[in-house]
């Protein structure tokens, strides 16, 4: 049935704007940060060259780098990503954007998306999008920041996932998160839709079994704190996020295991990485 939406969504374009005319642009939107080097620290340039191979021109990309630790509309974050969309959109004259998001970045995305009024940047960027695919965005918040935020031991063990107390984990709590999705953000149960789709691809499961080959993709390390973190979580997740938190505005594109290569789950980390197919699947969407 998504598989079937979303094909039905690209073909109301196509038919509307015509694909002939059309410029496509792939952006990446990374999570919980401060990047200056997304595509070396963040995605690494296995997965973006991998996934800019779908687009008619590969030059046609941008990988963001921002300030993801703060709130998300702050002009460090929401500004910061708008800039940088708006000036690759117009630089590169892009007419069909498809904007790849992980965790957090699809907060700052949605916020942007839900507030059109709020910078004179964002109508530019919002006509321009074609959808957003957003690989376990936190929409929900995670049980995780909260427990970051009451400074006990996942402080410290969680510091090479969320960061400290920053102002992106606090916003991330379960509660807060629940606050902007009744009043700031769209897409969420009871709320209008977003102006533009927001396709959910959710990681169910961390492998972290030393015998196990799909622990070892994105690193063997990450997938063993995830799976600690992960005690604290619902027996769906992602060692960082619920799959309802990350299913939670928009609509669902897949769970990991439904399109995966030999229906491999997904754990945080390996949301941003070539995992499984993942990058494949990304690029034949494009």
């Amino acid at each position: 049935m998504f598989r079937l939406a979303k094909a039905v969504c690209l073909l109301v374009l196509l038919t509307t704007f015509g694909s002939v005319w059309a410029n496509t642009g792939v952006a990446f939107v990374h999570g919980t940060g401060k990047q200056t080097n997304a595509l070396a620290d963040y995605w690494t340039s296995d997965m973006v060259n991998s996934v800019r191979q779908g687009l008619p021109n590969q030059a046609n990309y941008v990988v963001i780098n921002c300030d993801f630790e703060q709130y998300m509309w702050d002009s460090q974050a929401a500004g910061c990503l708008a800039g940088q969309l708006h000036s690759f959109i117009t630089s590169r004259n892009i007419t069909d954007l498809v904007v790849l998001t992980h965790s957090n970045g699809g907060n700052v995305m949605r916020w942007i998306m839900s507030n059109p009024t709020w910078d004179s940047r964002y109508p530019t960027v919002i006509n321009s999008i074609r959808w957003v695919n957003a690989l376990a965005p936190s929409s929900l918040g995670t049980p995780l920041a909260d427990a970051v935020m009451s400074g006990n031991i996942f402080e410290a063990s969680l510091g090479w996932l969320l960061g400290y107390q920053s102002d992106a984990v606090r916003m991330q709590q379960t509660s807060w998160m629940q606050y902007y999705n009744s009043t700031w953000l769209l897409g969420t149960s009871g709320r209008p839709s977003l102006p533009k789709g927001f396709w959910n691809v959710v990681g169910s499961d961390v492998h972290a079994a030393i015998w196990n080959g799909a622990s070892y993709c994105g690193g063997y390390q990450y997938q063993v704190g995830l799976a600690i973190t992960q005690a604290w979580l619902n027996s769906c997740s992602d060692g960082f996020l619920e799959c309802s938190s990350q299913n939670g505005a928009g609509s669902l594109w897949f769970y990991d295991y439904q399109r995966t290569q030999s229906g491999r789950k997904l754990s945080h980390h390996q949301s941003r990485r070539d995992c499984f197919n993942l990058d494949v699947i990304l690029r034949n969407d494009i």
